[in-house]
């Protein structure tokens, strides 16, 4: 216990991070009653600047740290705005649902191709969440909900342990959740709803730690 309690935080070790989330303005986005647990190192468990300030220190270490958007979520892009017939999308649709790409049309090949080339070159498909819900229409917005936000993070560590060998193959905690703000968790039960070449509805309801 005391060995736990004076280690410091390094490469492979575990940690455990109270948190609170605020715009530049301090206004509070998100305060969890509950922790948040990242590998430490490289892992992309949490974002560079904090892990950077995190280095060296141990339990009880409390900061305040401001990411501008390119430090956090990148700048907003207003070509990832897309506004699609409703037919295109299952029922029920909510404000606040996201999809995994965008559903598959005649009409929308053009647009997609487009933005194929943008998912392709992340490696990653992009996340559509839904804004806005019309008689005909949906608007849907690539941006992550946080894009173009200068953010402010108070941090204090509540502890401090090495990273177990299936954690360090893993790249990621046991039980850890790391940040995601609005976007589905990759371990979320609802995974086996996404759908191969098409939109697929992730969550209708995904703030959550990732």
């Amino acid at each position: 216990m005391f060995e736990e309690f004076r280690m410091k935080i390094e490469k492979n070790t575990v940690v455990s991070l109270r948190y609170k989330l605020t715009d530049a303005q301090n206004n509070v986005i998100e305060e969890p009653d509950s922790p948040m647990v990242y590998l430490h190192g490289g892992y992309e468990g949490t974002f560079p600047k904090i892990e950077t300030l995190l280095e060296g220190q141990d339990i009880g270490y409390e900061t305040t740290v401001q990411l501008e958007p390119s430090e956090a979520f990148g700048e907003y892009d207003p070509e990832l705005l897309k506004i699609e017939p409703r037919v295109r999308f299952p029922e029920p649709l909510e404000v606040g649902m996201q999809f995994e790409g965008v559903p598959d049309s005649e009409q929308a090949e053009e647009a997609d191709a487009e933005l194929s080339s943008v998912e392709d070159s992340d490696d990653e498909p992009l996340i559509y969440t839904v804004t806005d819900v019309a008689d005909n229409q949906v608007v849907l917005d690539g941006n992550h909900p946080l894009a173009g936000m200068a953010l402010r993070f108070w941090v204090q560590v509540e502890s401090v342990r090495p990273a177990t060998d299936d954690e360090i193959d893993s790249r990621h905690p046991e039980g850890g959740e790391s940040f995601s703000f609005g976007m589905p968790n990759d371990d979320d039960d609802e995974e086996d709803r996404y759908i191969d070449g098409e939109a697929g509805p992730l969550n209708s309801n995904s703030h959550t730690l990732h």
